[in-house]
């Protein structure tokens, strides 16, 4: 008996053993021995294998069984791999662009890992351009589009909100884009509408609705801090709400910021993301010179018209400006840092953006000036990953689809040479970028941004 069950016991060993191993997928792509950040806890994964197919991630192991298998091989030692970053105030070119200027623009976003953009200024070209990107037809970041936009011109009454409300909602554009100016009785007819036909909105906050009033509307973000520095001068003040300046500038002096917590709390209790755009006001609204912020390398991926007109409008709102002063922007600058702090600890939540194009503010590149402008806000390095991966997921309630480094989840991934959490600075040193699954090397990137840079000085 005992002979028979060892020679049983034998036989489905040699059978287990001879079983051939499962066939890797041509198309696979393997990273080998690299360290996941865990952007949820911030807990670094080291010597991990990662498996990517068919656009997502498939495997992750310790161990990968005959990595020789696979045709697509990245050396990950020493370097660490996070999600795709989300650039959640991007504008992407209007449909009067070429086709080629619009594919270089989003090239530009994915050369520094955004593999996700929120388009600020929609038209029904961005709509088929999402549909592309989102079917691999296009090599873009995942589009989100905005509707055209609502303010006080494209929607003056109450049945102009609901048409306009109504209609953007069937083009199925993924949000209403809220422009000042808009008057508080369209702004409600905005609101109800909108809720009627399941549509969100986020922006700006017209002055005749208030930061107060705007929050308890129920935005699904407000971009740029906006009517939050209005919402800290006192009622006694008795100041017109119009004459505000530049996102409060002229409020500055009367600003109490004992006032800060309770906007905080208020914003937390309606569930209020914020979009906080600090580069345009550490660069465009900023006693930096004009000279001095076009001799940044990332210029040269800029045409030169476009660089003429950033001189000229900069100029018009700082040097040019006899209501611009450097103690008082100094001072609005403190505020508006002040503001970001609370709301990342006290608030429901900080997302990573930009503004880009706009003034000095390069598609792709800008989102390190502004990771910059958050740091000196006081953000960790956590907390600054959190507002570009794990937190535009949830906002989009697609964290079954991306926004984390897990088995299953889009292949939305950069490489980096260097540990972000150690210094936030390192999101610069890309190694490479998985864009659904697709695989950006650096050296195809480095040359991408040559063809761009030579093409664009020709225009």
């Amino acid at each position: 008996m005992k002979t028979l069950l060892s020679v049983f016991t034998t036989f489905l060993l040699f059978v287990s053993c001879a079983q051939p191993q499962e066939a890797v997928s041509p198309s696979a792509q393997l990273i080998t021995d690299v360290t996941i950040i865990n952007v949820r806890s911030g807990n670094e994964i080291p010597s991990q294998q990662v498996v990517i197919d068919s656009g997502k991630i498939k495997t992750i192991t310790t161990v990968i069984e005959h990595p020789e298998s696979y045709k697509t091989i990245i050396n990950g030692a020493g370097k660490y791999l996070i999600p795709g970053l989300a650039e959640m105030h991007a504008h992407i070119p209007p449909p009067t662009s070429s086709a080629l200027h619009t594919e270089e623009t989003l090239f530009l976003y994915l050369s520094n890992g955004i593999t996700t953009i929120r388009g600020m200024l929609g038209h029904a070209e961005h709509l088929r351009l999402r549909e592309r990107a989102k079917n691999g037809d296009l090599l873009s970041p995942r589009i989100y589009t905005a509707s055209p936009s609502l303010n006080g011109n494209s929607v003056k009454t109450k049945e102009e909100a609901i048409e306009k409300v109504t209609a953007y909602q069937k083009e199925g554009f993924d949000f209403l884009k809220i422009h000042p100016g808009i008057k508080r009785e369209v702004f409600d007819q905005v609101v109800i509408t909108a809720n009627e036909v399941g549509i969100p909105f986020a922006g700006h906050v017209p002055v005749d609705v208030g930061i107060r009033h705007a929050i308890e509307s129920n935005y699904a973000a407000i971009d740029h801090v906006d009517g939050f520095i209005e919402g800290l001068v006192p009622s006694e003040a008795n100041v017109r709400p119009e004459d505000n300046g530049f996102f409060g500038y002229n409020f500055t002096p009367l600003a109490d910021v004992t006032k800060i917590n309770e906007l905080v709390m208020l914003s937390r209790k309606h569930n209020i993301w914020i979009i906080p755009t600090q580069s345009l006001y550490e660069r465009w609204f900023a006693p930096a010179t004009a000279d001095d912020l076009l001799q940044d390398p990332e210029m040269k991926y800029m045409p030169a018209s476009t660089l003429a007109n950033w001189k000229a409008r900069k100029g018009q709102y700082t040097t040019d400006n006899p209501d611009f002063n450097e103690a008082q922007w100094q001072q609005f600058n403190d505020i508006r840092r002040q503001l970001i702090k609370a709301l990342q600890d006290g608030g429901h939540g900080i997302l990573l953006g930009s503004d880009a194009p706009q003034l000095f503010n390069v598609p792709g590149f800008s989102i390190h000036h502004e990771i910059a402008g958050m740091s000196r806000a006081g953000l960790t390095p956590l907390q600054i990953l959190q507002s570009g991966t794990i937190n535009p997921a949830t906002f989009f309630a697609a964290e079954d689809e991306y926004g984390t480094i897990t088995e299953g989840l889009s292949a939305d991934l950069v490489l980096l040479n260097n540990n972000p959490l150690q210094d936030i600075k390192h999101l610069k040193n890309v190694a490479g970028v998985f864009v659904q699954g697709h695989w950006l090397s650096k050296e195809a990137i480095d040359s991408r941004l040559v063809e761009i840079a030579e093409a664009r000085a020709k225009r």
